[in-house]
């Protein structure tokens, strides 16, 4: 099932025509996932200026990369290990949705249609991280870049 995220694909099972009963008690996770591409360990960039104002609009906070040291891809590069890519090798960022009592009851309450972010907002409030939250450690951690997760999670 292709969906954006975990909430959407149970909306995309209810608009099938599966019945809510079945959707809320016969499943117990939802995952959804996306790949990002690492940046490469030999050729990757410190980026210097970050601009602010961008890492805020991606959802990033102001205390979240204070200490950070972020990079980027070196695309001019003539890195045998990436072969002027600037990434090497791919790694899965996923948003689990776990099935609780308080998602089970939204779904059941299901009239024409199932809301979306309703199951979200439930979903976040028990836990779950987000595609977008997942790929933002990546880049804290210097595995990915900002550009990489805006093509990957349209954020």
């Amino acid at each position: 099932l292709h969906t954006n995220d975990a909430p959407s694909a149970v909306s995309r099972l209810y608009k099938m025509g599966i019945e809510p009963f079945l959707i809320a008690y016969a499943i117990n996770i939802v995952v959804a996932q996306r790949l990002v591409r690492n940046l490469c360990p030999e050729c990757k960039l410190k980026d210097a200026e970050p601009k602010l104002e961008f890492l805020e609009h991606v959802g990033f906070d102001k205390k979240d990369f204070k200490n950070a040291t972020l990079f980027k891809a070196n695309e001019d590069s003539s890195c045998k290990v990436c072969k002027g890519t600037g990434y090497k090798g791919r790694r899965a960022i996923a948003e689990t949705m776990l099935f609780t009592d308080k998602i089970r009851s939204i779904i059941m309450k299901a009239d024409d249609l199932i809301d979306e972010e309703t199951l979200r907002t439930a979903a976040i409030e028990d836990g779950m991280t987000t595609l977008p939250e997942a790929a933002r450690t990546l880049v804290l951690r210097g595995e990915t870049s900002v550009e990489e997760i805006i093509r990957v999670t349209g954020t």
